[in-house]
């Protein structure tokens, strides 16, 4: 389990002609005053009522919201599956021919497929799904962060690499993700540098994970100023470092906002062809103003 991260579990015949021995007007012609037969007309196949749900694994209560059903044609191990009927009715009835199916539900990025035959007569299959579901927030110290300042990805390790595959990114706090039981990564940017929180966290079947990641981070608004507290100058161009060099982010604008972890940077801001530095400082949940000095010297 990553450190800084709070977490909550809720919980489908024709009887031949007799052969003539001989027939005097050649084979395939039909001989005068003779008719063929009336073929009768085709039967419908029957139709039968599928009826279907899904439930978590270890658990017999209906799943209520957040499913997706296809049912393909079964055609064995050679034949392409084609898809004969669709819903998102939690609980959906489907009339169908006689025949064999294979019936699939999704729950988010977890699925369960069954093998169905229907002959006539209705039938109700109930399908398991071993999947669970995240949701995600963030907050620095005590204080929970705006939603929309937040974005998380979820991955799946693989071997020692903790961000092997790619599940999901771009999600919004607050929001479920339904998942396949098991363990994931997930990151949580906060703004657009460098404040930046991870952690592992575990999905049961049937259960929401409700997890919030702390991060240690504040937001600066940048300014270029003649003196201390005066009127920021129009069209600066600022480059936010770290003491070693390295570009964490850069903004152009009177006063623009960042959002960095917490540590020691060093500002560059660029304005007439001038350039004007300052070292600062970024400490957890204190957001303030950075003020650059447009001196010489």
């Amino acid at each position: 389990m990553g450190r800084g991260c709070r977490i909550a579990t809720v919980l489908l015949g024709l009887t031949p002609l007799a052969a003539h021995a001989q027939d005097p007007f050649g084979p395939g012609l039909p001989s005068p005053g003779i008719t063929s037969p009336m073929l009768p007309p085709p039967v419908p196949e029957a139709e039968a009522d599928l009826s279907l749900s899904a439930s978590f694994v270890g658990a017999n209560q209906p799943v209520r919201a957040g499913l997706s059903w296809r049912i393909f044609e079964d055609k064995g191990e050679t034949g392409r599956p084609a898809i004969v009927a669709r819903s998102n009715d939690p609980a959906p009835i489907l009339k169908l021919p006689a025949g064999s199916y294979v019936a699939t539900v999704t729950y988010g990025y977890a699925s369960a497929s069954k093998r169905v035959t229907l002959s006539g007569q209705p039938v109700s299959e109930q399908l398991k799904v071993a999947a669970g579901a995240l949701k995600l927030s963030g907050a620095i110290g005590d204080q929970k962060i705006t939603p929309n300042q937040l974005a998380f990805s979820v991955f799946v390790p693989a071997g020692t690499n903790s961000e092997g595959r790619l599940v999901r990114s771009g999600i919004k706090a607050g929001e479920i993700v339904r998942l396949p039981e098991g363990v994931y990564h997930v990151v949580s940017n906060y703004g657009e540098s460098n404040a930046i929180q991870r952690a592992d966290l575990k999905v049961e079947t049937g259960k929401i994970t409700d997890a919030t990641l702390n991060h240690r981070a504040a937001t600066v608004t940048l300014k270029l100023v003649a003196a201390p507290g005066t009127e920021a100058f129009a069209g600066t161009a600022f480059s936010v470092l770290t003491p070693g060099g390295d570009t964490i982010r850069e903004a152009i604008g009177a006063f623009p906002s960042v959002t960095l972890a917490e540590g020691d940077y060093v500002l560059i801001a660029r304005h007439d062809g001038q350039v004007y530095t300052r070292e600062f400082k970024v400490e957890s949940g204190m957001d303030r103003d950075i003020e650059v000095l447009a001196k010489a010297g």
